[in-house]
C-alpha cells in the first residue's frame, strides 16, 4: 500500500492497483504501436479500450465474486474492493472479446484482424498483472517443505500461513513473456489472420492449464474440479479448431 500519496493524508493507492494500472498502460501503447502494421490511426484503441476496460473489470470481478460468494454472502459491499484481489482474468477475457465482437461490428472493422492486433497486448497485461498476486500474497501453489527450495522465484514466503509456497504467479507471469514473444516473432511477418488468437488460445491455455493444477487457491465448481482448467481446457480446443478449419484450410485453398 502506498499511504499519504504526495503528503496527502489518507490518500491510499494499493499497489495491487498500481500494477495493474501499469499493465493496462504499457498494453495500451504497445496496441497503439502495431496498428501501424494494418495502416490504422490508433485512435481505434483508444476507442475500444474506454468500453472494454469498464466492461473487462466488471466481468473479472463478476466472475470471481460468482465463484467464491461466500466470502461476499455476509458483507455483499466487499464486492466493490477490487483493490484487495480477486480479479479473475477469464472473467476480464470474456468481457474484451465480447466488446470486441461489438465493437468490430459496429466499426465495421474484421474480428480476427483487430484480436490479433490486441492480443499481444493482452498477454503483456496479463505478464504484468499477475504480480499484483504477489503484493496481495494470492496466486500461491503447494506448500514448498524442503528448505533447500525455499527461496524465490521457485516459491514465496506468504505471511498470512507463515509458510512457503510455490510461486505459481511468477510461473505463469514468464510463460506469458515467452508466449508474448513468441507472438511479436511471428507478427513480424506475414501471418493469416487470427494467427495470434489461436496461439494465445493454445498457448495460455496450455500454461494455465499446468499451472493452475499447482494452486492452492483456486476457484472451483465443486472439490476436485478447478474452473479455470476446464475453460482453459475449453480455450485449447477453441484454438486448435480455429487453428485447422479456419486457417489452415485458407492455407490449402491458397496453393
Amino acid at each position: 500500500m502506498i499511504e499519504n500519496l504526495f503528503g496527502i493524508e489518507g490518500w491510499n493507492i494499493a499497489w495491487y492497483g498500481v500494477i495493474i494500472g501499469i499493465g493496462i498502460f504499457l498494453g495500451l501503447a504497445l496496441a497503439a504501436y502495431r496498428t501501424k502494421k494494418y495502416n490504422e490511426k490508433p485512435e481505434i484503441i483508444y476507442e475500444f479500450i474506454l468500453i472494454a476496460l469498464p466492461v473487462s473489470i466488471i466481468c473479472a470481478r463478476a466472475y470471481y465474486v460468482i465463484f467464491e460468494w461466500e466470502k461476499y454472502a455476509d458483507n455483499p459491499i466487499k464486492i466493490f474492493a477490487i483493490w484487495e484481489g480477486g480479479l479473475a482474468i477469464y472473467g476480464g477475457v470474456l468481457g474484451g472479446l465480447l466488446t470486441a465482437i461489438i465493437f468490430c461490428n459496429l466499426k465495421h472493422f474484421p474480428l480476427l484482424n483487430f484480436l490479433d492486433l490486441i492480443i499481444p497486448s493482452l498477454v503483456l497485461g496479463q505478464m504484468i498483472g499477475r504480480w499484483g498476486n504477489f503484493t496481495n500474497q494470492e496466486a500461491f501453489g503447494n506448500i514448498v517443505t524442503d528448505s533447500a527450495k525455499q527461496f524465490f522465484p521457485y516459491a514465496v514466503f506468504v505471511e498470512e500461513f507463515g509458510e512457503w509456497h510455490q510461486a505459481t504467479f511468477f510461473y505463469e507471469s514468464m510463460w506469458n513473456l515467452c508466449l508474448l514473444i513468441i507472438m511479436l516473432i511471428v507478427s513480424r511477418k506475414p501471418h493469416k489472420r487470427g494467427l495470434l488468437l489461436c496461439l494465445y488460445f493454445i498457448g495460455y491455455g496450455l500454461g494455465r492449464f499446468l499451472i493452475e493444477g499447482l494452486r492452492t487457491d483456486s476457484l472451483y465448481i465443486f472439490p476436485g474440479l478447478r474452473v479455470s482448467q476446464i475453460l482453459s481446457l475449453i480455450l485449447m480446443v477453441v484454438g486448435f479448431i480455429l487453428w485447422y478449419f479456419k486457417i489452415q484450410k485458407e492455407e490449402l485453398q491458397d496453393k
